[in-house]
């Protein structure tokens, strides 16, 4: 008699999302656009319309962006 063998674990891997909190209000529907052309990331708010644009590097990533765009708004620095 052999011993039963051990079934592997798969453990999933954590993705960033890609639709993020708005901070004005409060839903999920924050989406990133990246303008290559004009090296410009555009974020819009599907619910209420928020929305600005940031420079952008080929480095830089959706989340990176969303960040930047929540400093800017608890500064009181963005378009209402």
């Amino acid at each position: 008699m052999g011993r039963r063998r051990r079934r592997a674990v798969r453990i999933p891997q954590k993705r960033l999302p890609s639709v993020f909190l708005c901070p004005k209000c409060g839903k999920k529907a924050i989406n990133v656009v990246f303008k290559e052309e004009r090296q410009k990331a555009s974020i819009v708010c599907g619910n209420c319309g928020l929305r600005d644009e940031f420079p952008t590097k080929k480095t830089i990533q959706e989340i990176d962006v969303y960040c930047e765009f929540t400093d800017k708004f608890y500064s009181n620095r963005t378009r209402a």
